[in-house]
C-alpha cells in the first residue's frame, strides 16, 4: 500500500511539473514577469494538488464503498483542498464571494469533464473485457 501511495504521489508530482512548465511557458511567451517567490508559491500549490490527486485516486479502489460514495468523498475532499490552496496559499482566487463562486463553477465543470472522460474510458474497457471473455 505504501508503494502505491508513493507511486501515485510521484505521478501526481510529474503532472504538476508538466502543468507548471506549460504555465511558465505561457508567461514567457506573453512576456509576463513574476518574482521567484510568486513562482515558488504557485509551484508549491501545484505540487500539493498533484500529490493529492495522485493519492486520492486510491479512494476509487475502496471496494466496500459504493461508486457514489467514492465519487462524493473524492469530490468534497478535492473541492475543499483546492479552495484552500487556491485562496489562502497560492492566491489564485481573490477572497471575494463572486470570485469564489465563479471559480467553484469552473472547478465543477472541469471535474465533471474528467469524470465523464474516465467513465467513458472504463465503460469501454469493461465492454472490451466482456467481449474478450465471450
Amino acid at each position: 500500500m505504501l508503494r502505491k501511495v508513493a507511486n501515485r504521489s510521484f505521478m501526481g508530482l510529474g503532472l504538476a511539473y508538466l502543468i507548471t512548465f506549460i504555465a511558465l511557458t505561457a508567461l514567457i511567451v506573453q512576456e509576463i514577469e513574476m518574482t521567484v517567490v510568486e513562482v515558488w508559491i504557485y509551484m508549491l500549490g501545484s505540487m500539493i494538488l498533484g500529490v493529492y490527486f495522485g493519492v486520492a485516486s486510491l479512494i476509487f479502489e475502496i471496494e466496500k464503498w459504493s461508486p457514489l460514495k467514492q465519487l462524493a468523498v473524492h469530490f468534497v475532499l478535492s473541492v475543499i483542498l483546492w479552495l484552500l490552496i487556491a485562496i489562502f496559499i497560492a492566491g489564485w482566487i481573490p477572497f471575494t464571494p463572486l470570485s469564489i463562486a465563479i471559480s467553484f463553477c469552473i472547478f465543477v465543470g472541469i471535474y465533471v469533464l474528467f469524470w465523464l472522460g474516465f467513465r467513458v474510458h472504463f465503460k469501454k474497457m469493461e465492454s472490451d473485457m466482456n467481449d474478450s471473455v465471450k
